[in-house]
């Protein structure tokens, strides 16, 4: 079991899903209520009363308010509460933690970290989502199996042949070798597939109209531990970039995942696809939103399975890993790299305090 990587941002949830309802959603193991006050700012605070521990996010609002359902305290944007029922004063101690959060490329951030490490963290970008000059569909799906396996499962393209086969796999997906690289630096994961003459999957032939075969690259970007973008490049066969970089005879599309565990078995999957192609074309964006939307389904279906058989073996088990796997296991290394480092700050943190 990979451990979680606490000082980071993670995805909470899209824009669009944080309103004036409360939402309720676990991220790393913490239950957080989300919501907008009047103004339009987000707002992330404990899912949990301070009183008798009930959900905040079965409660309502009071203009930016939060009431608690069960016996009404209130509590304002910062976790403090105001108001305590049958009595003027309150305690001094009633308040729940508040959480940072940002809006960035049409996602709602939030760090569940030491807070004061948070200005310091960089967000990983992923600016096609909030772009004109792309048509995005979107979604997320909850995965009963822990975040690793769906890493796992991003960094190796080549389960498209078998898992996903009559909608992006194609038996060159499997056959081509990668290149992987590692910036340990700037901890980017990058795992790289060129095709030069490849069989058209009927997810692109369909949305681009592509007859015949194709030149194809996928070019993966992992930022550990939450974002995952695949590059993808479609043109017709022998047709490439010009010598200056622009490449404006191929189709583009810009494959988005936010990886945000829930608990240790558990993760949200946000998935997002940008295209610059038939923008204004409603048949190509359901096409793409239900194709794609099948594909994750695919790969939930496989992983909550996975997660069964993981769950149940011994300790020691031994799995095999081949030249598919090297983004794969450099992720894992640096996922598990992060995580020490996570574990000294935070010894460190206590001994200065009882010091």
């Amino acid at each position: 079991m990979t451990e979680f990587v606490r000082n980071q941002w993670y995805v909470a949830a899209y824009g669009s899903e944080v309103g004036r309802e409360l939402l309720g959603r676990t991220i790393l193991g913490e239950p957080i209520v989300f919501y907008r006050t009047e103004n339009g700012e987000v707002v992330a605070l404990a899912d949990r009363c301070v009183h008798r521990r009930f959900p905040l996010s079965q409660s309502r609002l009071e203009g930016d308010h939060v009431v608690c359902g069960y016996h009404g305290f209130t509590y304002d944007t910062s976790g403090t509460c105001v108001s305590v029922p049958g009595q003027n004063r309150v305690p001094r101690t009633a308040r729940v933690p508040a959480y940072r959060v940002v809006e960035q490329d049409s996602f709602v951030w939030v760090w569940i970290g030491e807070r004061e490490r948070a200005d310091s963290t960089p967000i990983p970008r992923a600016p096609w989502l909030d772009d004109e000059r792309y048509t995005v569909v979107r979604g997320m799906e909850p995965l009963a199996a822990r975040y690793d396996l769906l890493v796992d499962n991003l960094l190796d393209l080549s389960h498209e042949t078998y898992l996903h086969g009559g909608y992006i796999g194609t038996p060159e997906v499997a056959e081509t070798p990668i290149t992987t690289e590692v910036d340990e630096e700037n901890r980017v994961v990058y795992v790289s597939r060129h095709m030069a003459d490849a069989a058209c999957p009927r997810f692109y032939s369909r949305s681009t109209g592509i007859e015949g075969r194709i030149t194809r690259w996928q070019d993966i970007e992992y930022t550990p531990p939450c974002l995952y973008l695949l590059h993808s490049r479609i043109a017709p066969v022998g047709v490439l970039p010009n010598d200056d970089g622009t490449d404006p005879d191929a189709f583009h599309v810009e494959v988005v995942y936010a990886i945000t565990p829930e608990t240790e078995n558990t993760t949200h999957d946000f998935w997002a696809v940008a295209r610059d192609f038939a923008l204004g074309d409603e048949e190509v964006t359901e096409f793409l939103r239900e194709n794609n939307h099948t594909v994750v389904m695919q790969d939930v279906v496989a992983l909550d399975l996975l997660e069964k058989v993981v769950a149940q073996e011994a300790d020691e088990y031994q799995e095999l890993s081949v030249n598919i796997d090297t983004g794969g296991l450099a992720a894992r290394r640096m996922l598990r790299q992060m995580a020490e480092e996570g574990r000294g700050a935070a010894a460190a943190q206590a001994r200065a305090v009882r010091s």
